[in-house]
């Protein structure tokens, strides 16, 4: 049963760090996770949109959805986050 969680916990990690790379590199409106958005979500991921795993557009959209449960941390980071990606799309 451990194994499966830890199994879980770097898949969800690895999802979400190639999430952050795809954005940074993309050219469309993907969101990026800053690294401390991904320290301070993926228990709140696992919490809330474990069966979106890993589906990195449908867990975004998930968070997004949960926002008012997301843990006070998450929620800062993933405010801020989102906040910088669309200071970046307006820029274009």
């Amino acid at each position: 049963m451990t194994a499966v969680f830890f199994n879980t916990v770097r898949k969800v990690s690895l999802a979400l760090a190639l999430t952050a790379s795809f954005a940074t590199a993309s050219s469309t409106a993907s969101f990026a996770f800053s690294s401390e958005a991904r320290q301070m979500c993926t228990g709140d991921a696992f919490r809330l949109c474990s069966s979106e795993i890993p589906n990195i557009p449908k867990i975004t959209a998930c968070m997004i959805k949960h926002r008012s449960e997301l843990s006070a941390g998450c929620r800062t980071v993933m405010d801020r986050d989102l906040a910088a990606q669309k200071g970046k799309l307006a820029a274009k």
